[in-house]
């Protein structure tokens, strides 16, 4: 539960306020008649997302498989969480430029490039996810997956309404920067798991049945669950050393 609450309030935070700073610069900018745009893109693309994982979580039903979407899932975690580590103070800005871009084209022009903008940023958000999930699905039972999800994407909304209603007193920067830690731990624990489902279908040059059972443990078993947990736990160790590094540099000034 706690692994797909950090991934929903991550993604949900990240997709929430792509759509909520659209609507805003939208809004700000005498463009509200392209709202509509802006709602069907976001529609569409979760659409999308719920269809390949749902389709995802269909076919990683062999060793094999599992094995391939772990590995692509740990690519996409590691990627997403390098580019977005700085990411916090530049969003709007570089939002307000790409509907800039996709705005100023005439007529229905203008409706498509909100539309087609809306659709690729949420939808990038939306597979990202459908990926880690189905990744996780292989342990997580479907109530406490629901749990987390759910928990998880209204966290992230009010991270997002806090945001964009009080701007500056939300560091959105160490959201970010913490959830990197996860997100990266995330990874490494998802290339294991990919190494151990190749070798239960024997596609690696090496003596697989060896290094599947010596995997055991860390990729399913006991080591797994406690290494879980400290992912979990070492975003808020983090928060908690800039918090007091904070409050140190203040008692010395």
């Amino acid at each position: 539960m706690e692994q797909m609450l950090v991934i929903t309030l991550r993604e949900g935070i990240e997709a929430f306020l792509i759509v909520a700073i659209t609507a805003l610069y939208l809004r700000k900018t005498g463009r509200a008649a392209l709202l509509p745009a802006l709602w069907a893109g976001t529609a569409t693309a979760l659409a999308l997302s719920a269809a390949i994982g749902g389709w995802l979580i269909e076919v990683t039903v062999q060793p094999l498989y599992e094995g391939m979407l772990a590995a692509v899932a740990a690519v996409l975690v590691i990627s997403m969480a390098i580019y977005m580590s700085g990411a916090g103070k530049r969003m709007g800005a570089e939002i307000g430029a790409r509907i800039d871009a996709a705005a100023l084209k005439p007529g229905a022009g203008a409706w498509l490039g909100v539309f087609l903008f809306t659709l690729l940023m949420v939808a990038r958000e939306g597979v990202e996810t459908a990926f880690m999930i189905a990744a996780l699905a292989r342990n997580e039972g479907t109530e406490a997956m629901l749990a987390g999800a759910l928990v998880g994407t209204a966290l992230a909304a009010l991270l997002a309404f806090a945001w964009l209603r009080w701007g500056r007193r939300v560091n959105l920067a160490l959201f970010f920067q913490a959830t990197s830690i996860f997100l990266i731990l995330f990874s490494l624990q998802l290339l294991l798991y990919a190494f151990h489902e190749f070798t239960e279908a024997e596609a690696l040059p090496l003596d697989n049945a060896w290094w599947h059972i010596a995997t055991e443990e860390w990729a399913e078993g006991r080591y797994a669950r406690i290494y879980s947990a400290l992912m979990v736990l070492a975003p808020l160790a983090w928060i908690a050393a800039v918090a007091l590094r904070g409050r140190t540099i203040l008692c010395k000034s």
